[in-house]
């Protein structure tokens, strides 16, 4: 299943996220804060038998993870070879390896649990990725994992659309609940499924936009519009974003997580 055809550019993504290792857990607010309350839903035994990190970034869940569990078996993982070699550096007792969620390098049955956070919105093909998660588990294995969902920046999105003559936008579409539950198949027991809204505060489009470029968080569809938005129409959107939805001199950006534990049948 790709994302409302919203086909995505995985070569892009890499690029992107290795590009901005450096500044990612400086302006990763929100990644932070769905890191801690992903940790919040693992099971007591989540430390037992082999983990596998899909989408280890900086290791900002890989860090947390391993100091409530320091006996586990935790391998990290990375599309971006760039995060591939912070957190090499950064945790040098971990295995870590270059790793596509819908192609991944391991023998199937080889993981006990599987973490990701702030990743799976970034997969084209959902489907194909559970699938990947359902080969590399035990049987009664566990994924935790969160991911942002639709409703993500619809801020972005509405007023974009709205300084657009053609309705168009320069932001990511994600992934919605139904999405993801259609995407999983018949492979998995669900012991959870929960959404929940972050908000981030800005001075300003201008500094959102900053913020979302320093993570690494570009829009790399291929339906994305060609080009770059004039300065007039970018001018039009900052002003409707403000005008639609700023509060005390500020403007909201809202994150949908989306929150799934997962059992292997």
């Amino acid at each position: 299943m790709t994302l409302g055809g919203n086909s995505l550019k995985q070569d892009q993504i890499r690029r992107n996220f290795s590009r901005h290792v450096a500044n990612y857990e400086r302006y990763a607010l929100v990644q932070k804060a769905v890191v801690q309350r992903l940790m919040q839903h693992l099971p007591t035994d989540a430390g037992q038998g082999r983990a596998l990190e899909v989408g280890c970034g900086t290791g900002m869940l890989s860090r947390i993870f391993l100091e409530r569990y320091p006996e586990s078996r935790l391998l990290l993982s990375d599309l971006a070879h760039g995060m591939s070699c912070r957190v090499a550096a950064d945790f040098p007792g971990q295995l870590v390896v270059d790793a596509d969620a819908v192609d991944l390098p391991f023998a199937a049955a080889s993981f006990d649990l599987v973490l990701s956070s702030s990743v799976y919105q970034w997969v084209d093909h959902l489907d194909q990725a559970f699938a990947e998660l359902q080969r590399v588990l035990r049987p009664g294995g566990r994924v935790a994992m969160a991911l942002f969902g639709e409703q993500t920046l619809f801020e972005l999105r509405q007023s974009h659309a709205a300084a657009s003559p053609r309705g168009e936008t320069h932001s990511q579409v994600f992934p919605d609940a139904e999405q993801v539950q259609g995407a999983l198949g018949e492979s998995f027991e669900m012991e959870l499924l929960e959404t929940k809204q972050e908000i981030e505060w800005h001075p300003g489009v201008p500094h959102l936009l900053r913020s979302l470029k320093a993570i690494g968080a570009q829009n790399a569809s291929r339906q994305r519009p060609g080009g770059l938005a004039s300065r007039q129409r970018m001018q039009r959107m900052y002003d409707c974003y403000k005008q639609r939805f700023g509060q005390n001199g500020l403007i909201p950006a809202t994150y949908e997580v989306i929150y799934l534990l997962l059992r292997k049948k």
